[in-house]
């Protein structure tokens, strides 16, 4: 009986200390999983990374941390950078186009810039120069925190970060387009393309519009851009009889890692994600994922 007792005194310990950790971690979690997905593109990842921080955050001394939110930061981004490091060697051998998972939402919810086109431009950078633009200049944290946080001095940070810009800066959007006309190209694209209307399409694509189409090897998908007006055209006119046999069932548009587009079951059952790149009124890349491991965190709430 006294050991029973004791057990349960320990368990009845443990259950407190995991809820006086959980009313700390709780409010952080949703920015702390933002910044794994953006750091290493996958919500399957950054959640695992979030929930093996919340572990680390219970077995701590939670009495001598004077500020939750940097302790935490710090290790999420400690934890990515190690992510990272088998991340990009499973990519050298990815079959076909890679793109980050998708995040779907609500066009008038609030978003950030950190669009597809950004996420795909942090993978050219070194997992040092992506953390600190991350955390930097799209989570607004200090050079300060950020040099504690990977080990360098302010100074470096700050160079790492210039150079990270560079780097990125032909991704970033030239101006915004609203929400409410991105989700009418987007419209307009999804007719188009099912239907095969080669005018239709010259009209929506820009000269040098891009197909990059991420099957993952699990799904049929081009394994390499297809690149061009004329290519991408003839690439949906050669689809319409399959669209036209097996219609597209459209579940939503939506904005797809911050670009207007759309989410729909395919003729093969599969469920896919199209998102568009849109400059100067035309279409310059769509991005369409179909590998179904990227997309089994939306099968949920897309299907339902």
């Amino acid at each position: 009986m006294k050991e029973m007792a004791t057990a349960m005194a320990k368990l009845d310990q443990m259950t407190a200390a995991e809820g006086d950790a959980s009313t700390a971690f709780n409010p952080l979690r949703p920015r702390l999983t933002r910044v794994a997905y953006r750091m290493l593109g996958s919500v399957a990842e950054a959640e695992d990374i979030v929930q093996e921080a919340f572990l680390r955050w219970l077995d701590a001394d939670r009495s001598a941390v004077r500020e939750p939110a940097a302790f935490l930061h710090r290790v999420v981004t400690r934890l990515c950078l190690d992510q990272l490091k088998s991340a990009r060697r499973r990519r050298e051998t990815y079959i076909g186009p890679w793109l980050p998972e998708p995040i779907v939402v609500a066009s008038e919810e609030e978003v950030d810039d950190v669009t597809l086109p950004l996420m795909l431009a942090l993978e050219r950078l070194s997992p040092l120069e992506r953390a600190v633009f991350v955390l930097h200049d799209v989570f607004g944290v200090g050079f300060e925190e950020i040099a504690a946080t990977i080990g360098r001095k302010p100074a470096a940070c700050r160079q790492l970060a210039s150079r990270a810009r560079a780097n990125v800066r032909s991704a970033r959007p030239r101006y915004a387009l609203p929400p409410e006309h991105g989700m009418q190209i987007a419209s307009a694209f999804f007719t188009a393309s099912r239907s095969g209307n080669i005018q239709e399409l010259q009209a929506l694509l820009a000269e040098d519009a891009t197909v990059y189409t991420d099957g993952g090897g699990k799904a049929v998908a081009p394994r390499k851009p297809i690149i061009g007006r004329d290519k991408v055209t003839r690439l949906f006119v050669a689809l319409a009889p399959i669209f036209t046999a097996h219609m597209s069932q459209l579940l939503h548009y939506g904005l797809i890692n911050g670009l207007p587009g759309f989410v729909s079951i395919e003729e093969d059952g599969w469920l896919q994600t199209t998102a568009l790149q849109i400059e100067g009124e035309r279409i310059t890349a769509i991005y369409v994922t179909r590998n179904p491991e990227k997309l089994a965190h939306l099968e949920q709430t897309a299907l339902h």
